[in-house]
């Protein structure tokens, strides 16, 4: 197994701090102590905190895509394709879900407005991930309606699961499923409204 990265070992670092402590009570010095580096160290890697938060979202997109190599992914309904990369972005982030929900609910503090832009910027980019391996192709003005709604889905979803307490996350399943069976049904009620490049898929309904 190959050595982990000064850049991981910092990730890995800071989240275990975190899961003893608290994500709020987390300074970078604390990182350095905890892996016996300088803070010049945690600098080359990490520019502030919450970096770091950025870094921990990038390793759970990076986990999500590795599913589209898998055999027979491309064999699936757009919607078991979306749930399962939807999921698999969340089990990747399962082992420290109590750090995450903080990560979270720090960013919607009042005067943090920096960081909720860096978070829209955020949700959009693993939506795209999430389009971009389900081989969701629609163009505009499709695809606005289909990015508007997976979005939203993909929202609810992550913040149903931050309050899941079930095993692997069994009620999230259902809940994502569920959401994702509405949408299906909603697409049918714009039989002619298609922008897809191929094949109609869960957000582009056939026409009649």
């Amino acid at each position: 197994m190959a050595a982990k990265s000064a850049r991981d070992r910092i990730i890995d670092a800071a989240l275990d701090f975190a899961g003893r402590h608290s994500w709020e009570s987390l300074r970078l010095h604390d990182v350095a102590a905890e892996l016996k580096l300088e803070l010049n160290d945690v600098r080359a890697c990490f520019r502030e905190k919450e970096d770091i938060t950025e870094a921990w979202f990038d390793r759970a997109d990076a986990t999500m895509l590795q599913v589209g190599v898998d055999p027979g992914f491309t064999g699936l309904t757009s919607r078991e394709r979306i749930h399962r990369l939807i999921m698999t972005w969340l089990s990747a982030l399962s082992p420290h879900r109590r750090v995450t929900r903080q990560m979270i609910y720090g960013k919607l503090e009042p005067g943090h407005l920096h960081y909720q832009f860096a978070g829209l910027l955020r949700v959009s980019r693993t939506v795209q991930w999430v389009r971009e391996a389900a081989h969701h192709d629609a163009v505009l003005p499709w695809r606005a309606f289909e990015e508007t709604g997976l979005t939203a889905i993909y929202l609810a979803t992550f913040f149903y699961w931050m309050r899941d307490e079930s095993e692997n996350a069994r009620r999230t399943s259902a809940f994502l499923d569920r959401l994702l069976g509405r949408a299906e049904r909603l697409a049918q009620c714009f039989p002619k409204f298609s922008g897809s490049r191929s094949q109609p898929d869960m957000t582009t309904p056939p026409a009649p």
